[in-house]
């Protein structure tokens, strides 16, 4: 009997560099020992893509993303691509962002996320989509993470970037930096450091040390900059775990925060806004991080990375983030 685990992949953007990495992720014996792939995408933009890069296809089966009550119960060398949603009309052109791509990628994480709440697949690692082209399609999220949230219905949730040496969670994500300091709450701030805690000690195996970063200049400089907001709402929100006993320090000026010396010790860094984190960790860690979603019921892993348009489809996309995710997926399942 085969035990692995299913992991659901879903395509991401068919223009992107999705598609040759679902590829390259069919046809590696590392990832095959630890799970068993089931690709939600079109098997007609895989084949074309191979052909395109001269690349073989690796032994598949083919299922319709509408299997009624059958699980995914085929086992095959490379896995499964479930064939989900309408195929791409001719004028489709890999690098072009599109309306029709942004449906379709949209589509395959939907059926991913139905695969995932019947139980028929174990965790879910998504290749990258556009954000363009999901405005254009009138998908009405700004990224996965959102996606995610709203179809599984959970409110507690957060965006872990995770690398072995440096992970970075958020208390904003995809909003411009008005709307972060509005969204600021010490009960959000409480959750993010709470689901970070969960999340690092899933991954590790024990408790994690926190780095809380400040918002302002140089944590606020005791008032000088901004409105307080470090002594309103993150000091607070620290104390406030602390008492519960989590290993906890911060807030820490952001331009300090991420010298090698607290990277030493830090498990996490719990981050203000996006760019507070993604930063450092694509400074650092960009061909090795990974997306996570904390909160959801079952676990999503992601590239840290993007559709990459300009060099789509030519075999040079690094799938070194892609197996990370997929690699991390297959332990958080365990």
């Amino acid at each position: 009997m085969d035990d692995r685990p299913w992991i659901a992949l879903t395509m991401g953007d068919p223009a992107g560099v999705g598609p040759e990495l679902c590829l390259r992720a069919l046809s590696d014996a590392a990832i095959h020992r630890l799970a068993r792939l089931a690709v939600f995408g079109d098997w007609a933009i895989l084949d074309r893509c191979r052909r395109t890069l001269g690349w073989g296809m690796p032994k598949v089966g083919i299922r319709d993303a509408m299997f009624g009550d059958s699980p995914l119960l085929e086992t095959h060398a490379a896995g499964v691509i479930v064939q989900t949603g309408e195929p791409l009309p001719d004028s489709f052109q890999p690098g072009v962002v599109s309306a029709d791509t942004g449906t379709r990628s949209a589509a395959y994480l939907d059926a991913a996320i139905a695969a995932a709440r019947a139980g028929w697949v174990h965790a879910i690692t998504t290749a990258p989509i556009n954000k363009d082209a999901w405005d254009r399609a009138g998908v009405s999220f700004p990224g996965h993470t959102e996606f995610l949230a709203e179809r599984f219905g959970v409110r507690r949730w957060t965006m872990l970037q995770y690398a072995e040496d440096l992970a970075c969670s958020f208390v904003t994500t995809h909003v411009g930096h008005q709307k972060a300091i509005d969204g600021m709450t010490k009960e959000r701030i409480v959750e993010v450091i709470q689901l970070s805690v969960d999340g690092l000690r899933r991954i590790r195996k024990r408790d994690p040390h926190v780095i809380v970063c400040g918002l302002n200049p140089h944590a606020g400089e005791g008032g000088l900059f901004g409105n307080r907001e470090e002594e309103r709402l993150i000091q607070p929100a620290i104390e406030s775990v602390r008492k519960s006993g989590v290993s906890i320090e911060g807030p820490l000026p952001a331009d300090t925060a991420f010298i090698p010396q607290n990277r030493e010790r830090a498990d996490v860094y719990v981050c203000m806004y996006h760019d507070q984190g993604h930063i450092p960790i694509k400074a650092l860690a960009f061909d090795r991080a990974v997306n996570t979603t904390l909160g959801l019921p079952t676990p999503r892993t992601s590239v840290d990375h993007g559709t990459a348009l300009d060099i789509a489809w030519k075999g040079k996309a690094n799938p070194g983030s892609l197996f990370a995710a997929l690699r991390l997926a297959a332990r958080l399942i365990a």
